[in-house]
């Protein structure tokens, strides 16, 4: 290899941890030593020698590393590894790497690895440290008191028995007593029409004394609840619960992959984030529920333990919030009497997107269907002080901002609502829009969903290829940028009591969330989950897969460091912030948060060229 091949090799492996703590003369060793492959997206997977472990360096392209099992590991880009934990352990190689994108990735052989190892300390540390980390994401679910937290595909029963809408009662009958099931699918010109259990059986054929020829499609529950494959089992308990039924089926891409039962559950592993909701679902007064919430903090604390998913941890903390704001709702009813008009009880913010974590404060407002006269206007003021205190005393302490459904301005009806919302849609004037961005990211908690439906609807079409409101977000999004300086140092900040940190919060994950709302409402998603809005975007092609899967990668590992210091914290009694001092941080967890917020600013740059360069 000359001097004009190695120069582009040493410039790229030279920016790279670990290979930038080498000399210059064992750098120049090293990518002598190295050979060059190019692996094609048609090839799948890269094809690795199980009896010769080598080093592998992204230079370009992407890439998946899945178990035995195919479960995810990890996802990697330019100047990512794979191939170093059999190098390390000595074991054969068990992992598979697929391929994402056409890649150009170096190889690195043993011999010259294990020399860098023994030369440089800190080159060896790096990837002991990586191989820990990747040790930990391996039995990252495996936490027996957690097993709500798996994925349903987990435990559904595969190759649901299906049967035509055409079929008959009898036919239906049959096919589940042969298979020794409760449930059979009816399926309409390939599509799901219906279940039928064995519930249905017994209340809408023989108790109603019905003949066996009987349609299949009178008997079945129509267009029943179904979940998505990659949801977890605590959210399949939440729905049976919710709906008092016993069967979901499982859906991918609009087609029932499987059906998941109560049973499949019980056979699983106990939930306590699903006992927690249980019990508060139980109680009668609000010091009961008072007492209940003081459990919160430990589920965190357990969820953090079992070094679940940042994701994951929100929806279940949120889940949790969710249950003790209908529950508030519902005894404050009880002594008040029954609503004198139909409403919903909204949530804003991190409540709204399902991302709450420790210290999370309230954001709600309340949608009612018509005028208030002044009984409704008493009703609703005594109702939503009533609970917004409850929230408090549990707590999620009131919004700094008064942005709560017992503040007056938040409690209108659809059309006011609406006329809001086209407010500031037809005129994002940039501070109205900097209050107004958590109110995009809102979602029904108690009420009927038609009437949120009429309001996000109208939303969504308003703000749906709107170049000048959706410029005006943009701006706002990016008048904060995340905490990087000149020569990969972090920006500290001051947390309010002179300690130097890096806000996790403001400076990360909430520019995530920012970047992804713009995208969604450009493009009329309901979505309003940051993870699930960028799996969406992604879906459809307006981000591509590669920045997709980098920014929902960096929203998780940001969102894991707020997590996991917010644990550190409680467990030695300090008080909890966002704030991460970076001295506690290890080398390789410096390199990887620095990569995330790297990930941030190029998101920003392109939310930018996209909404903000015709103005």
């Amino acid at each position: 290899m000359d001097a004009s091949e190695l120069q582009p090799i040493t410039q790229f492996l030279g920016q790279l941890t670990p290979f930038d703590s080498l000399s210059e003369q064992t750098l120049e060793r090293c990518c002598r030593a190295l050979t060059v492959g190019y692996y094609s997206r048609s090839s799948v997977y890269v094809p690795l020698d199980e009896e010769h472990p080598q080093l592998y360096i992204v230079r370009s392209g992407a890439f998946e590393v899945r178990g035995e099992d195919g479960d995810l590991i990890d996802r990697l880009g330019d100047g990512d590894f794979f191939g170093f934990p059999s190098l390390l352990s000595g074991e054969k190689v068990s992992n598979r790497v697929q391929i994402l994108e056409d890649g150009l990735v170096y190889h690195l052989d043993p011999e010259t690895f294990n020399q860098l190892r023994s030369e440089s300390r800190e080159f060896d540390r790096f990837f002991n440290r990586a191989f820990a980390k990747r040790l930990r994401h391996q039995g990252r679910f495996k936490a027996k008191e957690l097993g709500s937290t798996n994925r349903v595909s987990s435990l559904m029963s595969k190759q649901p028995l299906c049967l035509d809408i055409n079929a008959s009662v009898s036919d239906a009958a049959r096919l589940m007593r042969d298979n020794r099931v409760s449930s059979v699918l009816i399926i309409d010109n390939q599509k799901l029409a219906g279940i039928l259990t064995d519930r249905d059986l017994r209340n809408r054929v023989l108790a109603e004394s019905l003949d066996g020829s009987l349609p299949v499609h009178q008997a079945m529950t129509v267009t029943p609840t179904t979940l998505s494959a990659n949801a977890l089992v605590f959210e399949a308990m939440l729905l049976m619960s919710q709906h008092n039924i016993h069967h979901l089926p499982i859906m991918d891409e609009g087609h029932p992959i499987g059906v998941i039962t109560s049973t499949d559950i019980l056979r699983g592993q106990s939930s306590q984030p699903l006992l927690l909701i249980g019990e508060i679902e139980r109680q009668h007064d609000l010091e009961s529920l008072i007492h209940v919430s003081k459990q919160i903090p430990l589920l965190l604390q357990n969820l953090i333990s079992a070094d679940a998913r940042a994701e994951e941890i929100g929806r279940v903390l949120t889940s949790v919030t969710d249950a003790l704001t209908r529950r508030l709702i519902v005894l404050n009813q009880q002594i008040l009497g029954k609503a004198p008009m139909p409403f919903c009880w909204l949530a804003f913010g991190s409540q709204g997107r399902q991302d709450q974590a420790a210290c999370s404060d309230q954001d709600n407002g309340l949608l009612l269907a018509h005028e208030m006269d002044e009984h409704a206007q008493g009703y609703f003021e005594a109702l939503t002080k009533a609970v917004c205190a409850g929230l408090d005393r549990c707590g999620y302490v009131y919004c700094p901002g008064d942005i709560m459904a017992q503040n007056p301005k938040w409690r209108m009806t659809l059309a006011q609502w609406q006329q809001k919302f086209a407010n500031w849609v037809e005129h994002p004037e940039p501070k109205a829009l900097m209050h107004a961005s958590i109110f995009f990211d809102m979602r029904c908690v108690y009420g009927p969903s038609s009437l949120f439906e009429g309001l996000q609807s109208q939303v969504l079409e308003s703000t749906k290829d709107n170049d000048i409101f959706l410029a005006g977000m943009a701006g706002n999004a990016l008048q904060v940028s995340p905490p990087l300086g000149f020569f990969k140092k972090f920006v500290l900040e001051r947390d309010g009591q002179e300690v130097k940190g890096i806000d996790l919060k403001h400076k990360g994950s909430a520019l995530i969330n920012d970047i992804a709302r713009v995208y969604a409402l450009s493009a009329g998603i309901s979505e309003v989950n940051t993870a699930k809005r960028i799996r969406l975007l992604m879906e459809q092609n307006i981000i591509n897969r590669k920045d997709a899967l980098n920014l929902a990668d960096a929203h998780e590992f940001i969102a894991h460091m707020r997590l996991s210091n917010q644990g550190y914290q409680y467990t030695h009694n300090q008080p909890l912030t966002n704030y991460l001092m970076p001295q506690q941080l290890s080398s390789l967890v410096r390199h990887q948060l620095r990569d995330a917020f790297k990930v941030v600013h190029d998101a920003q740059a392109g939310l930018k060229l996209k909404f903000t360069r015709s103005f």
